[in-house]
């Protein structure tokens, strides 16, 4: 009789030591893999890559525009040109220049579909970047535009746009700087959001030059309506 409870008890005390071992096991687990348990299921849409269906469904781009002014460039200046210290864009003024293009539209330069559109923090004010796809020596190739301190955005997220659409007004990033768009042409496919000025300007493109050499056959109807002049620009 009192082996046979001896041996209860032994029984007992390992299932004890194999209950708390468990325990500790588990509790080490939980606090290793907590940080990882807690990051949010979803990677913030800023830094996702396009996936293969977007970039699959994208529109051919027939050819690329200027994004503020006309089609051609026209009725706008380039105050800060891609490179000039360390610039990763063109700065775009209307030709009355300080803040008499605030509110003026500006034009999707190509089809394509939005990647981001919203504020994108101090500096920046919001941001606009819109994935195109276009030919080139028979390689299908891939372009974002990018559209920064703009005042209005009139487009979201995976909307689809049209070249000549107005998709933002000229802003000036929350009154920071005088009104102008801070434009860039890029090789990525992920709606980066980047420092504006670097030496290295491997990814980005100069964007007067690209749209000077992808504007398409001349009589291509943009369908962009006629330069409405802001009510600043004719003090």
């Amino acid at each position: 009789m009192k082996t046979s409870t001896s041996k209860g008890r032994t029984a007992a005390r390992w299932a004890l030591l194999v209950l708390i071992f468990l325990i500790a096991l588990g509790a080490g687990l939980f606090f290793r893999l907590a940080p990882e348990l807690r990051r949010p299921p979803k990677i913030s849409p800023a830094f996702q890559i396009a996936s293969p269906m977007l970039l699959a469904r994208l529109p051919t781009a027939a050819r690329f525009d200027f994004p503020i002014g006309t089609e051609n460039g026209g009725f706008a200046y380039n105050a800060q040109p891609f490179t000039q210290n360390r610039h990763l864009g063109d700065d775009l003024n209307g030709i009355g220049g300080e803040n008499s293009d605030l509110g003026d539209p500006v034009f999707a330069v190509a089809d394509g579909e939005v990647l981001f559109a919203e504020e994108a923090g101090p500096g920046w004010g919001n941001v606009i970047i819109v994935l195109h796809a276009y030919e080139e020596n028979g390689a299908r190739k891939f372009v974002q535009s990018y559209y920064g301190h703009v005042e209005a955005i009139l487009v979201e997220r995976k909307q689809r746009v049209h070249r000549g659409e107005q998709i933002a007004t000229i802003g000036s990033a929350g009154g920071i700087y005088w009104a102008h768009l801070h434009f860039e042409m890029r090789e990525f496919t992920t709606p980066f959001i980047g420092p504006g000025y670097r030496e290295d300007t491997r990814g980005w493109i100069d964007p007067s030059a690209f749209i000077a050499a992808h504007r398409g056959a001349r009589e291509d109807d943009v369908g962009r309506p006629a330069l409405q002049v802001s009510p600043a620009s004719t003090r």
